[in-house]
This record gives structure tokens, C-alpha cells and sequence, in this order.
């Protein structure tokens, strides 16, 4: 495993990152167990999860299990770079939401927060981040929350997640006024196929020094050969999602075909390459893979030791172009 520094920061972290998502919801505690160990033992030290992973009625029970795998020892939790998020409601789906317990502001970062750690078995998160952007608290609410919670020692950093390059600039202008550390990374998405965030999302988040963490890396499976195994495995394999929907679209599917058959002539796996483009971008300190199995954890540890010729990265640019930067991708 190479590792980096997280943005600015000096803490080191594995160029792949674990998503643990499906932890719950699709894979129970126990492969969730052998996912996590199989990844430790690879050398993955940087973990992803958020308080609303298990989803409807069982919101939390993802941060369970990370905390289930924690509590068995050998050093699992010292080993383990730990990132949750705030921002959604706990309650279960078409529940009322109570006042105040959602989003950023001060009271629920604190409600969230003392929440998050009794379900992980854990007294600290290294990083906690914002789920999404919350337009009703102002940034000196949120920092002010947040230093009390890293004087408390429980957290060590705060990061971003899907905020646009502005909200970036506001959240680290605000964090410099006040003395505070500001953000350290911004988790968006960002892949072959979703590449708007080259925009002003990344550009931003290099100029302020945060590690830019991508999540749906294969674009909900587009990028990992939907073609192909629709083809091979027929109904049981079918796109859903965002990967359906571009499937659905003709010159889409085109550029999908494209990148298969450019894939294929080199011998490689597209999920692979997908995740092995992304580990040549500017300022992306890791994608985010979200394995069930850990056949597919493998295929993404490979990944990480895939090196991308030039011809071949030439033609993913010719077949998935960027947007060019801003503001010359929409004015002259």
C-alpha cells in the first residue's frame, strides 16, 4: 500500500480508501468483519463510514459494526485512520424529524458527535465531516462547535463533503478569522465519467490544502464493465442507478463501449482502471471503494499497484474529456 498526507495535514493515509456503506445493509457483521481485516492486513489504514450508513430503519448500524470490529483488539483501532460524517436525521425513513436534530448546527454536531462515538466503541474520531452543505448555519457556528470538540479530544480534523469550491473558501476563510484549523479534506464525487468537480471543487480544495477524497469512483458500477456483464450475465447483472441511467442515454453508452474496448486491448479490468486514473489526478489523495465481498477489495488493491500507460490515459481523455477549468469551461 503507498501511503500520503492527508491534504496539509500530517497524517498519513493509504491511496485507497474503505467505504463502508454496504456494511449492514448488504454485507452482514460477520463478512463486514472479514472485509475490514482483509483490508487492515493489506495495509488499508483509512477508513470511511457516516451516522446514516444501515439506512430506513436502521440508521447507525453501520458505525455498530466498524465499532463490533474495533472492540475485538489487536490494535485494530490504533491502526485505523477513522472518518464519520454529520448532517442527516437519525430518525427511520417518514419518521418526524425533531427540531434540531439534524444538520450543523452547534447542538446537533454535539448530539451527533457523543452519538457517533458510543456506536463506534470509540473515544475519538480522527476525521469528522459534513455530510452536505448546510446553508441555514453560518461557518463561525460550525468552527466554534467543532474547536470545542477538538479541545475535548474528540476529534483531531474536520473535513467537507459534496460542498461546492466556494463553500470551501467561505468554510477556510471563516476557520483562518478565527484561528481555526479549517478543513483538511472534501469528498466528492468524482470519477472517468463525473468529472465537474476539476471545475472549481478540486481547484479550490488544493489551494487551501485539503485531500480531495472521491466517492462512487466506478460511477455505481458504470466504469466497472456494465456493458460487458450485461451482456454475460443478462437480467441478473443490469445496471441501476446513475449507472442505468447512462447506459439508457445512446451516446453515453457509446463512450462506455469505448472504454471497455480501449481496456480490453490492454488487458486490463475497467473497475481498476477506473480507480488507477483517479490515483494519477491532481490533488486526490484516495477514492473510496465500497466492497461486498473480498473478491472485490482485491480488485481494488490491485488498483493501487496498476501504473497507466500514456497512450492508454490519452485515450480516457479523448473518450471521457474534462470540463476544462473555470471559469474558461463556460466563458471565453
Amino acid at each position: 500500500m503507498e501511503y500520503t498526507q492527508l491534504g496539509r495535514t500530517g497524517l498519513k493515509v493509504g491511496r485507497l480508501v474503505l467505504g463502508t456503506m454496504n456494511f449492514g445493509p448488504q454485507t452482514d457483521e460477520a463478512d463486514s468483519h472479514t472485509i475490514m481485516d482483509a483490508a487492515l492486513g493489506a495495509g488499508v489504514n483509512f477508513f470511511d463510514t457516516a451516522n446514516v450508513y444501515g439506512w430506513g430503519e436502521n440508521k447507525g448500524r453501520t458505525e455498530e459494526i466498524v465499532g463490533s470490529w474495533f472492540a475485538k483488539g489487536g490494535g485494530r483501532r490504533d491502526k485505523v485512520v477513522l472518518a464519520t460524517k454529520v448532517y442527516g436525521n437519525m430518525a427511520p425513513d417518514g419518521a418526524t424529524v425533531w427540531p434540531n436534530h439534524d444538520k450543523l448546527s452547534a447542538v446537533n454536531i454535539r448530539r451527533a458527535v457523543d452519538a457517533s462515538l458510543k456506536r463506534l466503541g470509540t473515544d475519538y474520531i480522527d476525521l469528522y465531516q459534513f455530510h452536505h452543505v448546510d446553508r441555514a448555519t453560518p461557518w463561525d457556528e460550525i468552527w466554534q462547535a467543532i474547536d470545542v470538540l477538538v479541545q475535548q479530544g474528540k476529534i483531531l480534523y474536520a473535513g467537507s463533503s459534496n460542498h461546492a469550491g466556494w463553500h470551501i473558501a467561505q468554510a477556510n476563510e471563516t476557520a483562518a478569522r478565527r484561528g481555526s484549523y479549517g478543513l483538511v479534506s472534501e469528498q466528492c464525487l468524482y470519477n472517468l465519467a463525473e468529472r465537474r468537480a476539476e471545475m472549481e471543487v478540486i481547484p479550490a480544495a488544493e489551494s487551501y490544502g485539503l485531500g480531495v477524497i472521491p466517492w462512487s469512483p466506478l460511477h455505481g458500477g458504470l466504469l466497472g464493465g456494465a456493458i460487458r456483464k450485461e451482456r454475460e450475465g443478462g437480467a441478473a447483472r443490469t445496471a441501476s442507478g446513475r449507472a442505468a441511467d447512462m447506459l439508457a442515454d445512446p451516446t453515453a453508452r457509446a463512450q462506455v463501449q469505448a472504454y471497455e474496448d480501449v481496456v480490453a486491448k490492454y488487458g486490463l479490468e475497467p473497475g481498476e482502471v477506473a480507480l488507477a486514473w483517479l490515483l494519477t489526478r491532481p490533488g486526490v489523495t484516495g477514492p473510496i471503494v465500497g466492497p461486498r465481498t473480498t473478491d472485490q477489495l482485491a480488485s481494488a488493491l490491485r488498483a493501487v499497484e496498476l501504473t497507466l500507460p500514456e497512450e492508454l490515459l490519452r485515450s480516457l481523455e479523448e473518450i471521457f474529456p474534462g470540463p476544462g477549468p473555470s471559469p474558461e469551461a463556460f466563458a471565453w
